[in-house]
């Protein structure tokens, strides 16, 4: 998760900062790799060990209102009180180590997070990711040691086939997934599409290729929308945009795959955007169903899938971002 409202709790004065720190960080940020300004992936190391979570759950980031927020960011109201920022994001994972072997998603020393930095919002302004841009390895964080979340591989057999969908930092999710199903030799064939504005929004993209090289039953589908190929007809290799929800009606998403998706044997996870998700209402009323533009929930239920509730097995797993 990521992208919601920031949670802001506690207070105290401005001059007692590091008094702050000492009672309220409990972590270390151990490694920043800035993919580009607005871009990172962030691992940090709880002062209790490893942390138990399952592939795809979230747990809370936070830092105080005494630490310095880069430029460009929309501007907020000054306090003299000290107040700890907190927001949850979906853990990551490097899928993928320095020797080239799938990396054990749950129970690392380290946890992975994949993070936008939110410049400015419609309402209140954004008070963690222009802090949290700022911060170099070897300082200290908040981060609980609780994580949470249904959007998991519970039930999911060995032999289906798996579809990852998702927007920017939406892959977070699906990257610990992936290699949580890898570490148990999953047999059905998996696939991860994501659509980006750009290229350099596709910040595990050199990991996936090489997954592709190294497992058979595994493909990465990226998409962007906004890189000349996306723009300018006069290329010779232009494409035009090309949406997720486009992408699956078209058939194209499949004939990528080499695949049908079918309702009995495939399982899709959808993360990100909650337009390409098209989080469907609970309604008794089918024409009040879908929210507009068309969603993949929409696309799938119409082909005969079915959206996993609390306590009703399906086969369309989902996790908004905002």
């Amino acid at each position: 998760m990521a992208e919601g409202t920031d949670d802001v709790i506690g207070s105290g004065d401005a001059t007692g900062a590091q008094a702050f720190r000492e009672a309220n960080y409990n972590a270390t940020v151990t490694q920043v790799r800035r993919l580009h300004d607005d871009l990172a992936i962030f691992r940090v190391r709880h002062d209790e060990g490893p942390i138990q979570f399952d592939a795809g759950q979230y747990t809370v980031l936070g830092l105080g209102t005494c630490e310095p927020r880069i430029k460009g960011c929309q501007a907020e109201t000054t306090t003299d009180r000290i107040q700890l920022i907190r927001r949850a994001y979906s853990i990551s994972c490097p899928i993928l180590d320095q020797g080239g072997d799938v990396v054990r998603a749950t129970g690392a020393q380290e946890v992975e997070f994949y993070v936008a930095l939110v410049r400015k919002a419609a309402g209140k302004p954004p008070a963690l990711t222009p802090r949290l841009f700022g911060v170099q390895p070897g300082q200290r964080i908040h981060m609980s040691s609780k994580c949470h979340g249904h959007y998991t591989l519970r039930d999911i057999p060995a032999t289906a086939d798996v579809v990852f969908v998702s927007t920017g930092t939406g892959e977070a999710p699906h990257n610990a997934m992936l290699a949580d199903l890898l570490n148990r030799g999953h047999k059905g064939r998996l696939v991860a599409t994501v659509c980006t504005r750009f290229e350099h929004d596709l910040g595990y993209l050199e990991t996936h290729r090489r997954l592709e090289k190294l497992f058979p039953n595994y493909k990465y589908l990226p998409l962007t929308t906004r890189e000349p190929i996306n723009l300018d007809a006069s290329l010779p290799n232009y494409i035009g945009k090309v949406y997720l929800q486009e992408y699956l009606s078209s058939g194209s998403l499949e004939a990528k795959c080499g695949f049908e998706f079918c309702a009995s044997r495939t399982h899709v996870f959808l993360c990100g955007n909650p337009t390409m998700i098209g989080v469907p209402q609970r309604t008794h009323d089918p024409t009040l169903r879908y929210p507009k533009p068309v969603g993949m929930v929409e696309l799938l239920e119409h082909r005969g899938f079915l959206v996993e509730q609390p306590h009703e097995v399906g086969n369309i797993h989902f996790e908004k971002y905002w």
